[in-house]
C-alpha cells in the first residue's frame, strides 16, 4: 500500500478531528483532495452572487464566507504539514475561525475570485502532499495544543473540506 493510502491512526491526530477523518473514504488522499476539490469547483461555479452572498441563516457565515474559511483552513493546515514534514518541533498555535471570517472580506469579492484562490490553495496543497518523501508522513508535531502528524493533517484537510461542502449542500442548498 502507498503512503497516501494509509489513513491515519487515532493517536495521529486531536480526537476533535474524529468526525472529520472519519468522513474521509479510504483510497489514494490525494486523489481524494483533487477529486474533491474539483466537484467543489464545478457546483459552487454555477452560483449567481446573490446566491453566493446569502447566509441560510441570521448570524452564520454567507457561502463566500464559507469558501474563504475552508480556503484559510486549508492553508494553514498545508503551513502545518509543511513545518512538521521538515522537522520543525515548535508548536504551532491555533487560529481563531471565527474572526479570520470576520476580516476575509469575502463578501466583498466576486465570487469567481474565491474559487480561483480556493483552486490554487488547492492545487499548493496537493503538490506539497505529492512530493512529500514517504517517511516524513509519520512525523508528529504540535498543532493548537495538540500531537498530530503530517498524515493526519492531510486527511483532516479533506475531511475539513467535506464537512463544510455538507453544510453547502444540506444548509445553504448549494
Amino acid at each position: 500500500m502507498h503512503h497516501t493510502e494509509i489513513r491515519p491512526a487515532a493517536d495521529e491526530y486531536a480526537p476533535y478531528y474524529g468526525t472529520y477523518v472519519g468522513a474521509v473514504p479510504d483510497g489514494d488522499i490525494t486523489r481524494t483532495l483533487a477529486s474533491q476539490g474539483e466537484a467543489m469547483l464545478a457546483r459552487l461555479s454555477s452560483l449567481t452572487e446573490e446566491q453566493a452572498g446569502a447566509a441560510y441563516a441570521s448570524g452564520k457565515w454567507t457561502v463566500k464566507e464559507v469558501i474563504c474559511h475552508i480556503t484559510d483552513a486549508e492553508r494553514i493546515f498545508a503551513y502545518r504539514m509543511l513545518r512538521i514534514a521538515r522537522g520543525d518541533a515548535t508548536p504551532l498555535a491555533s487560529f481563531a475561525e471565527n474572526a479570520y471570517a470576520a476580516t476575509c472580506g469575502a463578501n466583498d469579492r466576486a465570487l469567481d475570485t474565491l474559487l480561483g484562490e480556493f483552486a490554487a490553495v488547492r492545487a499548493s496543497t496537493l503538490a506539497l502532499l505529492r512530493w512529500l518523501p514517504e517517511t516524513v508522513w509519520t512525523n508528529r508535531g504540535t498543532a493548537s495544543g495538540k500531537e498530530v502528524t503530517v498524515r493526519g493533517l492531510a486527511w483532516i484537510t479533506a475531511g475539513h473540506g467535506a464537512h463544510h461542502d455538507s453544510v453547502l449542500k444540506d444548509k445553504y442548498g448549494v
